[in-house]
């Protein structure tokens, strides 16, 4: 039975009473009151065990949902440091990748530079001996003509000596 049905019928009791004169003193019908009384007692301990029981369940539920959000709240956390930590990570990838990049660069210059310098260093020394070779060949040429001129000459003449400002003519070479 219903806590509130049983005050309103305690209620009505009451109102059914009589009053004596001139107190505020009622008679009431014992048993009905009584009867009602020990309804009550029954019926308020069920109750109270009911509302205990709700009680319990809201504080198991709310004990669940705290437990849920500070899971939710330590994977939240958890997440953002991966994530800070991964972003540093690559942060710190991308400026030791620029640095690496830095220094293939300089050195890829310093190489090409030394490899030019290499160059035209062999370059100057071909060109040199080159002319020495030149200067053997128009020599051996320029003896060679002294030699056909004078040919015809005794052995034992000296052959003249061009003058200093004139150069001899080389004779053309043909490819064979």
């Amino acid at each position: 039975m219903d806590i509130l049905h049983l005050v309103d019928r305690l209620e009505e009791l009451f109102n059914e009473s009589r009053t004596l004169p001139f107190t505020r003193n009622a008679v009431v019908d014992e048993d009905k009151m009584l009867d009602i009384i020990d309804q009550m007692r029954v019926t308020i301990p069920n109750e109270v065990k009911q509302a205990q029981q709700v009680l319990g369940q809201r504080d198991r539920f709310l004990a669940q949902a705290q437990e849920e959000a500070n899971r939710i709240v330590a994977l939240a956390r958890e997440k953002a440091e991966q994530l800070v930590e991964r972003e540093a990570v690559v942060k710190n990838a991308t400026a030791r990748a620029d640095q690496i990049m830095a220094q293939a660069r300089a050195e890829a210059q310093a190489t090409r530079r030394d490899a030019d310098d290499y160059v035209v260093d062999g370059l100057q020394r071909l060109d040199a001996e080159m002319t020495r070779l030149q200067t053997q060949i128009r020599n051996g040429i320029r003896k060679l003509e002294e030699e056909r001129l004078h040919g015809a000459a005794p052995a034992d003449s000296p052959a003249p000596a061009p003058a200093a400002h004139e150069e001899p003519k080389a004779e053309p070479t043909t490819a064979e």
